[in-house]
């Protein structure tokens, strides 16, 4: 989907924004002596957007040492007296891309497909998307050969004429490397720490909050907490006039009906708060994963490793749409975020603190009813060989097309010549050293902003929903709040989260705050296969685009899709199955999308 375009006519640049995009408030213009800035989403707060939009504007165009991005969910195009600027904020929930060639960018949009050509494709992207489902956000390759994304965080600097003059990764204005107390200095209290989450976690709800604002509520902590803390600030008035939507699906059937009385709890709190906050109820019994597959899969930007799961989130979005929401907010991201850091063990293993390592690995396998070795092996062993360590498992447990299939090790049925050529191996280790890294317990909140989040169906929606979703958890505040509090502030055994449960004492319903355990979403998962299993078989018998099969062992993939019906297989593994059929979609329906802008507004016009 294209928000904006920037392109050059003769030399002289040239900036279009989507009309509808415009009128629902998703691109904001502005212009002033500096120059002009389109931003697609908000800056500073998604309530004022013309006012965050036009400070992004005077902080960059102005000449001097750039300043530190601020927080946000947008992507920008800045065009400057002397140069334009290309611009993504930290946490990248938009895409942003530019087509460069020989030192020269031509255009620059928000929709890949728009730039590149579908008989053009870059085969070391798939490699990449392939090695898991934090591969594809983060890293610069796209499926279009001279296509770029730019980077979260990222500041690409054009000059009027489009030659490329650099590309900057900026630091948010929150700081990010905060000094962590040593094993032996002084830690925080739990409670003190709790208040410091409280703060932020109220700061990141109230920069989301807009005219009508819509809370996920599953019955969680989580999703619950967040919308807590929007009926808390409506009520007290630090949240500005508007209203509360509390958006919810009900299961009257399986076993996710048991969350019914969780819900029933977390809207009766909310609305204790807030009593004019109104629960929108989404029947959601005949929702199933992979329906309508092949739009959710095959009509996206770029391929959907999620995509199984978006008819659940259509179906709310739908419904919140209807009643005018302008911004949703999720508490997806608060698990890696607001949990105790397991990676810890690393840095006491790594630090040559061995006793103490070994004795909270005892403690953290006692609260999670794991064996310590387990829990070395996870935090310490792996993130030091993660290759060698998936080797090994994959070497113990071969018995299927699925045993061993686990983060980066290479889906059989991924051909090993295409593999070998296009760079899966190096892609492997790339993307292990990101999700590792040299300190894996820092590296931890980095992933963490690429899972699982369904910000690519989001955007996809957005022209017609007219929103995006947000998630507080995912704010650089919180993120830096929980990155430098020490493990012994925050982790208690068999009880997870427990500095959200203490930041949340006073708003959180006894029932939920006591909770432990959440009822997975693995029935909507086996019913979308039962469902559809034979239907997601034929699509791959039947593809046709050359790829694929140069690509995939087709008939290896069918068979996974059989085992994953029969359940074997662990989430690693079934997310593998997902991403490949959802890669195969894609490309079924690469050549049948419009590239077009469609009705477009110019903000500046080349002669």
């Amino acid at each position: 989907m294209e928000a904006l375009r920037l392109e050059w006519a003769g030399g002289t640049p040239t900036l279009c924004i989507a009309e509808a995009m415009e009128r629902r408030g998703l691109v904001t213009t502005v212009s002033s002596r500096a120059g002009t800035a389109a931003v697609v989403g908000w800056v500073g707060s998604a309530r004022d957007r013309v006012a965050g939009a036009r400070g992004l504007l005077d902080d960059f165009g102005r000449q001097g040492p750039a300043p530190p991005l601020p927080t946000g969910d947008y992507a920008a195009v800045l065009v400057c007296r002397d140069r334009i600027l290309v611009m993504r904020d930290e946490q990248a929930r938009i895409p942003l891309f530019f087509r460069e060639s020989g030192g020269r960018v031509s255009a620059v949009s928000t929709s890949a497909r728009s730039l590149g050509s579908v008989t053009e494709l870059e085969p070391r992207y798939f490699c990449r998307y392939l090695t898991g489902n934090m591969a594809q956000p983060h890293s610069d390759v796209t499926p279009f050969t001279e296509v770029h994304r730019v980077l979260g965080g990222e500041v690409v600097e054009v000059s009027l004429n489009g030659r490329m003059r650099g590309r900057v990764l900026r630091r948010g204005r929150q700081a990010h490397d905060s000094p962590v107390p040593t094993a032996d200095g002084p830690h925080p209290h739990l409670r003190e720490a709790a208040k410091d989450l409280r703060l932020a976690l109220e700061n990141s709800v109230g920069r989301r909050m807009g005219t009508m604002t819509a809370c996920h509520v599953s019955g969680g902590a989580d999703s619950t907490s967040v919308a807590l803390l929007a009926a808390r600030l409506l009520a007290t008035g630090r949240g500005g006039p508007g209203d509360l939507l509390l958006l919810a699906g009900r299961f009257a059937d399986g076993e996710l009906a048991g969350e019914q009385p969780y819900l029933d709890v977390a809207l009766e709190e909310i609305r204790r708060h807030t009593p004019a906050a109104r629960p929108l109820i989404v029947d959601v019994d005949d929702v199933a994963d992979f329906d309508d597959f092949e739009h959710h899969a095959g009509d996206a930007d770029e391929p959907h490793a999620h995509a199984f799961r978006a008819p659940f989130w259509a179906r709310l979005h739908a419904a919140a749409a209807e009643l005018g929401c302008d911004t949703l907010l999720t508490g997806c991201g608060a698990d890696p975020i607001v949990d105790a850091n397991p990676f810890h063990l690393h840095r006491l293993a790594r630090t040559g603190q061995l006793r103490q390592m070994t004795r909270q690995a005892r403690a953290w396998a006692a609260g999670s009813e794991r064996g310590s070795r387990e829990i070395v092996h996870a935090y310490v062993v792996q993130p030091t060989l993660p290759l060698t360590a998936e080797r090994i498992t994959a070497l113990a447990r071969s018995g299927t097309v699925l045993g061993g299939l686990g983060n980066f090790n290479r889906p059989r049925w991924l051909r090993s010549g295409f593999a070998r050529v296009h760079g899966y191996r190096e892609a492997s280790i790339a993307e292990s050293r990101f999700v590792f890294g040299r300190k894996p317990e820092q590296s931890l909140y980095d992933a963490a902003n690429y899972i699982a989040a369904p910000d690519l169906l989001s955007w996809h929606r957005a022209r017609q929903d007219g929103f995006f979703l947000s998630h507080p958890f995912l704010d650089p505040e919180v993120i830096t709040t929980m990155r430098r509090l020490p493990v012994e502030a925050t982790f208690h055994p068999s009880r997870p989260k427990e500095v959200l449960r203490v930041a949340m004492t006073d708003l959180l319903p006894a029932r939920i705050r006591g909770r432990t355990v959440k009822i997975p979403f693995n029935d909507l998962y086996a019913r979308g296969l039962r469902t559809h299993g034979d239907e997601l078989i034929d699509l791959c018998r039947s593809a046709r685009h050359p790829l694929i099969a140069e690509m995939f062992d087709v008939e290896m993939l069918c068979q996974a899709v059989r085992e994953a019906q029969l359940g074997t297989g662990d989430s690693y593994a079934c997310d593998r199955v997902n991403s490949s059929l959802a890669l195969v979609m894609w490309l079924e329906r690469l050549d049948r999308r419009s590239s077009a802008l469609g009705p477009a507004a110019p903000v500046i016009a080349g002669s």
